[in-house]
C-alpha cells in the first residue's frame, strides 16, 4: 500500500457516477413509457368494441392502479421506487373486463332474471395476449435504455 498515492481522474469518475442515477432514471422512464404505450395500443386494437367503454378504460399509469381497475402488469425498477408502471383495464363504469377476456361458463341467472339459463360467452382475449406478445420487446427496450444511460455517463 502506497502512502499518499493519488488516483488520477478520481474526481471526474465520482462526478460521472453521481450523474448515473439521474440519467439512467430519465432514460429508463422513457423506455418504460414507450413499451407501455405499445402494449396498450395493441390491447385497444384487439378488444371487442360494443360501446367503446372497455377500450377507453385501458391504459397505464405511474404508481398504483386506479380504483376499480384490473392490473395486467407492474414493471418496477430496482433503480428507484418511483419507477413503477402499471398497465390496467377497467374503471368505476367498466368492471367486466375479466368476463370478456376469459369468457363465462353456462349458468343459471339470479337477480332480475332469476331462474333463466345463461348459455355462457366465448372468451375474447385482448389483455394478457397483448402483454405476452410485447413483453420481450419491452424488456429489450428497457435493457437498451440502461446501456444507453451508462454510455451517456461514460462519454459525458
Amino acid at each position: 500500500m502506497a502512502i499518499g498515492a493519488k488516483i488520477i481522474g478520481l474526481a471526474k469518475l465520482n462526478r460521472k457516477l453521481k450523474r448515473m442515477p439521474i440519467i439512467a432514471k430519465e432514460t429508463i422512464r422513457a423506455a418504460m413509457e414507450a413499451a407501455a404505450n405499445e402494449i396498450v395500443q395493441l390491447m385497444k386494437s384487439l378488444v371487442p368494441e360494443v360501446s367503446g367503454d372497455l377500450k377507453d378504460s385501458i391504459g397505464w399509469t405511474w404508481g398504483k392502479r386506479p380504483k376499480y381497475s384490473q392490473v395486467i402488469a407492474v414493471a418496477q425498477s430496482k433503480l428507484a421506487d418511483d419507477l413503477t408502471l402499471t398497465i390496467f383495464v377497467g374503471n368505476s363504469k367498466v368492471r367486466y373486463a375479466h368476463l370478456i377476456e376469459f369468457g363465462t361458463a353456462p349458468h343459471i341467472n339470479g337477480g332480475l332474471f332469476a331462474g333463466t339459463e345463461h348459455p355462457g360467452t366465448a372468451k375474447q382475449p385482448f389483455f394478457f395476449v397483448s402483454y405476452r406478445a410485447k413483453k420481450k420487446e419491452a424488456q429489450r427496450k428497457i435493457r437498451q435504455a440502461i446501456k444507453k444511460a451508462a454510455l451517456q455517463v461514460a462519454q459525458g
